[in-house]
């Protein structure tokens, strides 16, 4: 059997590694324009594919049948090739998006859901959403509903993004503000990169229950995988999937006091992980061109902050790093989102009289004592969790490994 992905601009995609760990056929990516689609529809080499923007409406004349679920949606992302060479058409975004909705567990018959969005991701949540009783207003920008008079839908129960606004790389964005909607119950977001957007790291600061699109990616290729190979593949497959690839994406920042150790632990589990290290530190001093003692002294400590920032916003709304801040990196809010799109925050943790301060302006400047009065509750506040870090290297090294594998 050989399968594949159909797109025009692919790039890295999880699906080949997800479906490596479905099936035994051969995955491939089939980057194609839109004059070689005809052609590779009818007399490509592929037994079944998937189908990606911007082809899953295109690819609709070529094929001999849809399914009842690609006819309503008026769009396919799984084509299969039958014995007799005729083309089936189905969409698995369907069963995928209705199985995140059951996942969260919250029962949505009766109540009103917010869709954003008017496209295909759309099309398939309003579908799903229906079927499952919910009543669905759709907001889009110039449609009945749209993002003018809001205030209508204060009452919706369900929010579900479906619009490309908070993906990566333009990260930090949001179409709505969850704190808008008092009785809101359950966010979704389709997006899986970041692991966390603006608008559910929102809706986790209010403590509303919400998830991202990558059980929904897991789900539909699952299903994929059934109309492939023609054999049914059971559910539980699906959670050690969605466990594997979310902590393959996640990075490891580390936080805590100047000198306690950061980078060495970074540089460390990059060599046990296999993943990239980056510093914060080291990117703000090639944005600004001087050493960081030179940034303090020439400029000012906000001058230091505001590229710290931006520093920050760089490094982590990438996947699968090791990230080392800087020790003062606490004392902005707006840093905190940054650091949790897409990641786990690991507080490293010394005893004050082990940390060195030459080098370190504000170490100098400041009684120690004093700096981390300040800073401890601001630590806590970032982090998922600590680690202490005055034992050996590899001694920390192993218990954030540890942490890392078990969480979820």
């Amino acid at each position: 059997m050989k399968c594949g992905l159909l797109g025009r601009k692919l790039g890295h995609s999880y699906s080949p590694q997800i479906h490596g760990m479905l099936g035994t056929y051969d995955y491939t990516l089939f980057e194609k324009e839109p004059e070689e689609l005809e052609a590779f529809l009818r007399f490509g080499d592929f037994t079944g594919i998937n189908v990606t923007i911007p082809y899953k409406k295109d690819v609709i004349p070529f094929l001999d049948e849809l399914s009842p679920v690609a006819r309503r949606l008026g769009a396919v992302n799984t084509v299969v090739r039958r014995a007799d060479g005729s083309l089936y058409g189905h969409n698995t975004d369907y069963f995928g998006f209705r199985s995140l909705v059951l996942r969260t567990g919250i029962a949505v018959s009766g109540k009103k859901a917010l869709v954003l969005g008017s496209g295909g991701a759309s099309n398939t949540a309003v579908a799903v959403l229906q079927e499952l009783g919910a009543q669905v207003i759709v907001v889009s920008r110039s449609g009945k509903n749209n993002y003018s008079n809001l205030d209508l839908h204060k009452d919706a129960a369900i929010l579900v993004n479906a619009t490309p606004l908070g993906m990566y790389p333009a990260t930090g964005v949001a179409a709505v503000e969850a704190e808008d909607f008092p009785a809101l119950e359950c966010v979704l977001d389709v997006i899986y990169n970041p692991a966390k957007t603006k608008l559910l790291l929102d809706a986790q600061h209010l403590s509303i229950p919400c998830a991202n699109g990558l059980w929904m990616l897991v789900a539909q290729a699952k299903e994929a995988a059934e109309c492939f190979t023609g054999s049914p593949i059971s559910d539980d497959v699906m959670e050690p999937i969605y466990q594997h690839l979310s902590r393959q994406m996640q990075n490891i920042i580390l936080i805590g006091m100047p000198g306690c150790g950061k980078s060495t632990i970074a540089a460390l589990l990059a060599q046990k992980t296999g993943r990239i290290a980056l510093d914060s530190d080291d990117l703000v001093c090639r944005l600004a061109g001087k050493t960081i003692p030179e940034i303090f002294s020439r400029e000012s400590e906000e001058a230091f902050r505001t590229l710290e920032t931006r520093a920050l916003g760089e490094l982590c709304k990438q996947s699968a790093r090791i990230v080392s801040t800087g020790g003062g990196c606490v004392t902005r809010p707006e840093n905190l989102p940054l650091l949790r799109q897409n990641g786990k925050v690991i507080w490293l943790k010394r005893d004050l009289e082990m940390l060195p301060t030459d080098g370190r302006p504000l170490s100098q400047a400041n009684r120690l004592t004093d700096l981390y009065a300040r800073r401890e509750p601001l630590y806590a506040a970032f982090s998922d969790t600590s680690i202490d870090n005055n034992g050996s290297p590899e001694e920390t090294v192993a218990a954030i490994i540890r942490y890392w594998e078990e969480s979820e």
